[in-house]
């Protein structure tokens, strides 16, 4: 259920820029959080689970974690909003979890690498180029203003990319793959916009300059 009128909404995201308004354009305030998703909420099973970095990796070998590993890394909070493509905005959400950045240090990308591509469960995945990846506002996220998240938000791990709309942000992550080339990810095949900055109002593919993502 969505929270009481009378509630004040909360402080929206410090890192949007400044000389923006309040919203990036087309945007609308959420009262709540809608729970949205392509596909069943994914069984969490602790024993089998694990985090897997793969692709041009430094050393060109695969990384993974189980999930006692994942959860003893280094863990940040970050206060942001949340931007769905649909046009709604979810504000002043505090996100808690494991930086990107650090698991950039723990798994390094191999020289030439310019994109990830963010896996989760049944297959879904969302291309990122490594800044915005590696950006330190960037959250592999367990917690949600001070909760874990639930199933139906992404337990045990969503990733969250202020900088960007929330579809570049999967839910149920598994894997990060390092690619020297960008590839097109579950909805940018599906014609969403390759780069997605809200602030741009990069929505869908049709609005794409030339260089913004691979040829379709």
């Amino acid at each position: 259920m969505g929270q009481s009128e009378q509630e004040p909404l909360p402080p929206s995201d410090p890192g949007r820029p400044e000389a923006e308004a309040e919203l990036p354009p087309g945007q609308r305030v959420q009262r709540g959080w809608p729970a949205l998703h392509y596909g069943p909420v994914p069984r969490f099973n602790r024993l089998t689970w694990d985090l897997q970095v793969f692709g041009a990796t430094a050393s060109a070998e695969k990384h993974s974690w189980d999930f006692a590993a994942f959860n003893a890394l280094p863990r940040t909070t970050v206060r942001a909003d949340l931007h769905c493509v649909t046009k709604f905005s979810v504000l002043g959400n505090e996100w808690t979890g494991v930086p990107a950045a650090a698991l950039l240090d723990l798994a390094p990308p191999a020289p030439g690498v310019t994109h990830v591509m963010v896996w989760a469960e049944y297959g879904y995945s969302a291309n990122l180029r490594l800044a915005d990846f590696a950006d330190e506002r960037t959250l592999l996220a367990t917690h949600r203003n001070g909760e874990p998240l639930t199933a139906e938000h992404g337990f045990p791990v969503r990733l969250v990319v202020p900088r960007l709309y929330a579809w570049k942000g999967p839910k149920w992550v598994r894997a990060v793959e390092y690619m020297r080339a960008d590839r097109r990810g579950f909805w940018e095949e599906r014609g969403y916009h390759n780069l997605a900055d809200p602030w741009r109002q990069q929505r869908y593919s049709h609005q794409e300059e030339p260089g913004d993502g691979p040829l379709r």
